[in-house]
């Protein structure tokens, strides 16, 4: 695109990952009162779904999830509300859950934003929350009796209300 020099080198970088990998992981930390987190740039191209975020865990484990997940939506996986995730964390399941479209904001998508703004020419609208649950009794922040460390690590930007 025409547009490129006009690119920071930030900018250029993303736009050479999802080029080459498929998506960029972008870590964010020491986001005020939020907890650090990981998200994806490149699922609404290289896969037509929705931008994934994780909180609460290490930058590795936060950055080969988001990866993990992009391999497997390559392989079949369709990303949505409740879908369980096996092969993201060592002995547990996640689950994404639907970010809701007001909780998609600068200060959690910034670089997915813009890249999709850049590629599609409208607002990126769809992402989901992949939520891990406590390794001590494998509960999710939605469950009762889960550990408050588990909740207070993974804010929600899904509805928290649960109906199953």
């Amino acid at each position: 695109m025409n547009g490129n020099r006009n690119l920071t080198d930030y900018e250029r970088k993303i736009l050479a990952n999802v080029d080459k990998y498929g998506c960029h992981v972008t870590y964010v930390f020491d986001n005020g009162d939020d907890p650090d987190f990981s998200y994806s740039t490149g699922f609404t191209r290289t896969l037509n779904q929705g931008e994934v975020i994780v909180f609460g865990l290490p930058r590795e484990v936060m950055h080969s999830m988001v990866n993990r997940t992009m391999e497997q939506c390559l392989g079949g996986l369709i990303l949505n509300d409740f879908v369980q995730i096996s092969g993201l964390l060592e002995g547990f399941d996640v689950i994404a859950r639907t970010v809701l479209p007001q909780r998609i904001e600068r200060q959690f998508f910034n670089s997915a934003m813009w890249f999709h703004r850049r590629e599609f020419a409208s607002e990126l609208t769809v992402a989901y929350q992949l939520v891990w649950p406590s390794a001590v009794n494998g509960l999710f922040p939605w469950d009762e009796s889960c550990p408050k460390t588990v909740i207070d690590l993974q804010p929600p930007l899904y509805k928290p209300e649960v109906v199953h």
